[in-house]
């Protein structure tokens, strides 16, 4: 992975198949990415949009979808315009879901690439952990 690496990960009380049905439900949740509606077809080489509002103001992240293994592993691609870089491809991320079986739940693990700092990751670690807490509540309350 090119760059400083962002990651975070949480133990979610709950069956991997589960928790990759919450990942991949296209549904907004309010818990999940500020309530961001994502369109894919999860299809490899499908786009991916996730569209919200953050502090007032609408956004649409775009990306597309690299690998697909229920309910074990997704990389996607991932780019924001709220970041400021520019929509060319040394400006997007690549993120890596990882779901592993652990003491009765599942663990996941997430891994953004491509940040210019060490600082960029930390900031972008933090967002991420925030997400993966919202797929941690809404997968154990299923």
């Amino acid at each position: 992975m090119a760059g400083h690496v962002a990651h975070a990960e949480q133990w979610v009380d709950a069956p991997p198949e589960r928790v990759w049905a919450v990942l991949t439900d296209t549904e907004p949740r309010p818990e999940i990415l500020m309530g961001a509606r994502v369109t894919t077809d999860w299809q490899v080489g499908s786009p991916i949009t996730w569209s919200g509002e953050w502090q007032g103001t609408s956004f649409t992240d775009r990306g597309e979808v690299l690998e697909v293994r229920p309910p074990e592993r997704l990389v996607v691609t991932h780019y924001s315009p709220m970041s400021g870089a520019p929509d060319v491809p040394e400006s997007y991320h690549r993120l890596v879901y990882v779901l592993t079986p652990e003491r009765g739940g599942t663990r996941v693990d997430l891994d953004q690439d491509n940040n210019a700092t060490a600082e960029a990751a930390e900031h972008s670690a933090d967002n991420w952990a925030q997400m993966l807490d919202g797929i941690r509540q809404v997968a154990e309350r299923a």
